[in-house]
């Protein structure tokens, strides 16, 4: 009977201590399990935290490539007041002479308020041209932004001044050759049609004075070789841009015929190699060089001529 108990208190102290190391494992793998969904959590959380600090990245270089396309026009728009105003000055100075010489000549009533409506004429004339000018310096700023935004997801780079697009020309040519080549034509026929058709739409439309197709060359041979070189691979991108076959309506090819010239620049407008601070060095960058611009002229020219005309009419 002795043995028995004996027996019975031995298992009986096994059995506890067995529970207990049992429910000291469980409370282990229970915690193995947390911190590996808490490492699975922080992971997670860690590269959405990179993700979205590459979309910051990208949204922050847009926001910076918009200030500086604002930052110029906002110069342009500067540029055009200043002019603006001065020509008011000068007019105010012609109204001031125009009164001295009807003190001395001693002018008529009728003689003054006919100078005096000259002169308010031609500074109505002013007031219209100078919104005129700076609705224009809105349009290039428009037109530039929706250039970029339909080059958004391509290789093609829009500059943020000019507007203008730029093909090489080892690429659309063979060397020394203006015959455009079988893989250049395919390029052309994706970014002629979507580079027109933000030009020529109903919105930009009146702006536009001339549509420009512009060859360069490098400075590599003589300047009447390169400027017939130039001019010839200029033709042949605008030949290739009014052929219905490209992509371009019949409509948009009538438009842009009303508004295209093409012009051969021979080597007079290298690109130079820049340095490490991004300024221009003296050596020429040959290969930039040899290209064809696409580009656009708003009606400002016009707009200023026009205030010149009313000057000299004073």
């Amino acid at each position: 009977m002795k043995n028995r108990k004996r027996n019975r208190e031995a298992f009986a102290e096994n059995s506890f201590w067995q529970s207990y190391s049992d429910m000291m494992a469980a409370l282990l793998l229970i915690f193995i399990l947390i911190i590996a969904i808490t490492l699975a959590v922080y992971r997670q959380k860690n590269t959405d935290l990179q993700r979205s600090e590459h979309e910051l990245g990208l949204a922050r270089q847009e926001i910076e490539d918009a200030e500086k396309l604002l930052f110029n026009a906002q110069q342009e728009l500067d540029n055009y007041r200043a002019e603006i105003e001065k020509s008011n000055q000068e007019l105010e100075f012609s109204l001031a002479q125009l009164q001295q010489a009807y003190d001395e000549a001693a002018l008529t009533k009728d003689e003054l308020n006919n100078a005096y409506l000259e002169i308010e004429n031609a500074r109505n004339e002013l007031t219209s041209t100078q919104q005129e000018l700076e609705n224009i310096v809105g349009i290039r700023t428009d037109i530039i932004g929706a250039l970029q935004s339909a080059f958004n997801n391509s290789g093609m780079s829009v500059d943020i001044q000019t507007g203008s697009i730029t093909f090489s020309s080892d690429v659309l040519f063979s060397f020394n050759s203006a015959a455009l080549t079988a893989e250049s034509k395919g390029t052309l026929q994706k970014v002629i049609p979507t580079y027109l058709d933000v030009l020529l739409q109903d919105r930009f439309r009146d702006y536009i004075a001339e549509i420009i197709i512009e060859g360069h060359t490098d400075t590599d041979g003589d300047y009447a070789s390169n400027m017939k070189l130039s001019y010839q691979r200029a033709y042949s991108v605008a030949e290739f841009c009014i052929d219905s076959k490209n992509g371009l309506s019949k409509e948009k090819i009538e438009q842009l015929t009303a508004l295209l010239t093409v012009n051969g620049r021979s080597w007079s407008h290298p690109v130079y190699v820049k340095d490490g601070q991004g300024n221009n060095t003296s050596k020429v960058d040959m290969a930039a060089s040899r290209r064809v611009e696409i580009k656009f002229r708003l009606k400002e020219d016009e707009m200023i001529e026009k205030i010149a005309e009313i000057l000299r009419q004073q």
